[in-house]
């Protein structure tokens, strides 16, 4: 069993009388889902920025980047 303060259950109550959650333990088990999304979302990005520093991309391929994101914008219809 796990204790939160009184304070954290009248939050949580309260996402369940919003219909935010279904219950005390549906709001459990999304955060609990959320956390474990983050971190792993985390590491993948870290992985992602060590593999950059390692191997930076070249001059080749950044070359035509800037005029190429010019087109794109140019090309919306806002």
């Amino acid at each position: 069993m796990t204790r939160v303060d009184d304070e954290l259950v009248e939050q949580i109550d309260a996402l369940v009388s919003e219909g935010v959650v279904d219950s005390r333990s549906d709001a459990v088990r999304q955060a609990l889902r959320a956390l474990v999304d983050r971190h792993r979302r985390r590491r993948i990005a870290e992985a992602d920025i060590a593999a950059y520093i390692a191997q930076p991309q070249t001059e080749e391929e950044l070359s035509g980047v800037d005029e190429a994101a010019r087109r794109m914008i140019e090309e919306e219809t806002w």
